[in-house]
């Protein structure tokens, strides 16, 4: 079996190294002559955990190659995957379908025989059809071309695990034949009895929003309950724990912290309501969830003004990761990107330090002094807040930390310490959803020159 992947961003280079661990042939496509050049360097645009060396393996083994030339891509091929970008629009927010569109024509002229044509990018409801009629204006009199939608569920620092072992596939098709060949495609996961579910292409596109919505609630649910854990005296984790503990509910995605970001979340709950909207059926509690979560990072800042007594004015601000989360290099609609600006504009000088996002946020985030090492970000500052949880600052040596800030405050919107410990070292210690530990007569430890 041979497939062409048009797109080698996140999801296109993720999904298609991952079909040619399956044994498959695949080629892919991208515009951006640049990009191939990389890739066929061995060079990776994105920071995945383990997919460089899978790279290596599939190109070696002859399964994965990278071309400009959608002609060769699409020679002999079984089924044509659109994974492009579907990025939002400036002016509405809508999702940006032009890649999609483009795509569908340029595969269609090209398609020969029979062709199964597989919408993988993050797409509305009721795109499957519109690349239908995409691909029936344009594809030549003799070629046969069936559109199925196949989303994907990939997590940023876990997407070879979540290819290689899905809670589940889903396929949304009106064809047999169609569905007969994604079947054939993901066939090495009935070892694993993964499930797969088969539905009409509308169905598979809001399965695709639907959860992520429905991710982002849960989130957005327990940051809210945080905060009336602060003011009640309660432990957030506690209660994120025990509410888990039901198996109705779940432990997963009950993490309180500064709110969520990334590629797909903010995209998608936006682009989910946006849909709403449009068809006149409102998601107003998804509507709440956006505005709750863009409200809540600009209250991650102001929760650092009120731990510094009101004012950050000339005070050096020390930031431990920007990344919108750990294991990747992405700062997309991350915290740190409202967070780290609100600072400076209330005078703050910020110094950071992020294990892979450094380069990525510089583009976003300006007048940050971007440190080598955590303990260079903590030395001399008059407090240290924690936004993203790599797993290297879970145990950094605090004693070592405290004798080196100007004040021993810190803000951990991650809860990676524990407060007991916090107070055995004198740290002003401010947690997310748990009283923080205030200490007497805060002064500063090194006079300021």
């Amino acid at each position: 079996m041979r497939l062409a992947m048009v797109g080698t961003g996140y999801v296109g280079l993720v999904s298609g190294t991952c079909f040619a661990e399956f044994g498959i042939d695949v080629i892919c496509v991208d515009k951006d002559a640049s990009k191939i050049e990389s890739l066929k360097k061995g060079e990776i645009p994105i920071f995945e955990p383990g997919l460089e060396d899978l790279v290596e393996k599939q190109v070696a083994a002859g399964r994965l190659s990278f071309t400009t030339d959608l002609t060769q891509a699409m020679k002999d091929t079984d089924a044509v995957f659109i994974a492009v970008g579907t990025p939002p629009r400036q002016d509405n927010g809508h999702a940006d379908l032009t890649y999609v569109h483009q795509a569908a024509k340029e595969v269609a002229q090209l398609a020969e025989g029979y062709t199964v044509v597989v919408t993988k990018s993050t797409v509305p409801v009721g795109t499957a059809r519109e690349v239908e009629k995409i691909v029936a204006e344009h594809k030549k009199p003799d070629a046969v071309i069936d559109v199925c939608s196949n989303p994907e569920f990939l997590r940023e620092g876990a997407a070879i695990v979540d290819f290689m072992r899905p809670d589940r596939v889903v396929i949304g098709t009106d064809s047999e034949r169609a569905k007969e060949v994604l079947k054939e495609i993901y066939r090495p996961l009935y070892i694993n009895e993964t499930p797969m579910v088969v539905t009409t292409p509308e169905s598979s596109e809001i399965i695709k929003y639907a959860s992520n919505a429905f991710l982002a609630t849960k989130i957005t649910f327990i940051n809210e309950i945080a905060n009336l854990c602060e003011v009640a005296g309660a432990n957030v984790q506690d209660v994120a724990r025990a509410m888990g503990l039901d198996g109705r509910i779940g432990s997963k995605f009950l993490h309180a912290g500064p709110g969520y970001g990334g590629s797909c979340f903010p995209k998608d709950t936006l682009a989910l309501t946006q849909t709403g909207q449009v068809m006149g059926t409102p998601q107003t509690i998804v509507e709440a969830v956006v505005k709750a979560n863009k409200d809540r990072q600009h209250q991650m800042a102001e929760r650092v003004i009120a731990a510094c007594g009101g004012s950050v004015k000339n005070m050096k601000i020390g930031v431990l990761g920007v990344a919108f989360k750990p294991n990747t290099d992405d700062v997309r609609d991350a915290p740190s990107l409202v967070i780290l600006p609100a600072l400076q504009e209330a005078g703050a000088k910020i110094s950071a330090h992020d294990p892979e996002a450094q380069e990525e946020a510089s583009k976003h985030l300006k007048d940050v002094t971007w440190q080598s090492d955590p303990y260079d970000v903590a030395k001399d500052a008059d407090a240290l807040v924690i936004i993203t949880e790599w797993n290297e600052y879970r145990a950094l040596d605090m004693s070592r930390i405290a004798g080196s800030m100007q004040v021993k405050r810190l803000i951990d919107m991650r809860n990676i310490y524990k407060p007991e410990i916090m107070r055995e070292l004198g740290f002003h210690y401010v947690p997310i959803g748990k009283p923080e530990i205030t200490v007497k007569n805060e002064t500063k430890l090194k006079q300021v020159s």
